[in-house]
């Protein structure tokens, strides 16, 4: 799915907020061990994979992924940009201590107990230069959306969903009751004012003009405005759904003019 991400989230793998600013966001941190879900967020959630104490060793670096190939015949090459890119995330991640603080208190421990906050800055200063070429295509972009992943799923992965994250029957109808309802007081507001106009007619024979009249442009105000919420809201959609395609096809094009203007 590497290769279509640019459909699905802003083509840069600066596109990371430190952590004090996913606090800002309302977002809870969630600590987890699967690399495809790092950085992965949904609704007020967003996942964070710890940073292993190996990533750390200089010697793990030197006898593991600068090999040319492992036993199993993978490319170390690709390991080596997996883990690069896995590191350079949180040169994003913690850019003040107060991150830092974050991602060491005891129910998250994202980096290890016993590095201290210099340390780690003359760590975090290192990679700083690592450019887009020596991380892996996953790395090349930041947060992902996880309900974009779930939903180009069927199309990319040939699966029904990236990762389900409801459990429950209640929790996946919960999603769609937004929609229904909506969908049914329009509905029942259109069809209530069309009996009320049938209603008026039947006035207008009994001689109840002032009421007639009434209960005729009520209905007709209520249809007209049905109609224009209907459609304001779907153009606001269709709006938001053409301005993020638009400036993802505009980052997709100036990250291409960067590549093709960048000396050999």
């Amino acid at each position: 799915m590497a290769p279509r991400l640019w459909i699905m989230t802003t083509f840069s793998g600066a596109n990371i907020n430190p952590l004090h600013r996913q606090r800002v966001k309302g977002r809870e941190i969630v600590v987890t061990e699967e690399p495809r879900l790092h950085l992965a967020w949904i609704h007020n959630r967003i996942f964070v994979k710890p940073l292993p104490r190996y990533l750390l060793s200089h010697a793990f670096w030197k006898t593991f992924l600068e090999e040319d190939s492992d036993q199993a015949g993978y490319s170390q090459s690709n390991l080596c940009k997996a883990a690069t890119g896995f590191l350079r995330t949180y040169r994003y991640l913690i850019q003040h201590e107060s991150d830092f603080h974050i991602a060491q208190q005891d129910h998250l421990r994202l980096i290890p107990k016993d590095i201290d906050w210099p340390s780690f800055c003359r760590f975090i200063s290192e990679l700083s230069h690592i450019e887009d070429t020596a991380v892996s295509k996953r790395y090349c972009y930041g947060e992902l959306r996880l309900t974009r992943l779930n939903l180009y799923a069927p199309l990319l992965l040939r699966k029904f969903h990236f990762e389900q994250v409801h459990g429950q029957y209640g929790d996946f109808f919960e999603r769609l009751y937004g929609p229904v309802l909506f969908a049914f007081a329009t509905v029942s507001t259109i069809l209530n004012s069309m009996q009320v106009a049938l209603a008026a007619d039947q006035l207008e024979a009994s001689h109840w003009e002032a009421v007639w009249h009434v209960s005729r442009y009520f209905s007709i105000v209520s249809l007209v405005g049905a109609a224009i919420i209907s459609s304001w809201f779907i153009l606001l959609w269709l709006w938001i759904f053409l301005d993020e395609w638009i400036y993802t096809v505009r980052r997709k094009l100036g990250k291409k003019r960067e590549v093709q203007s960048t000396p050999c």
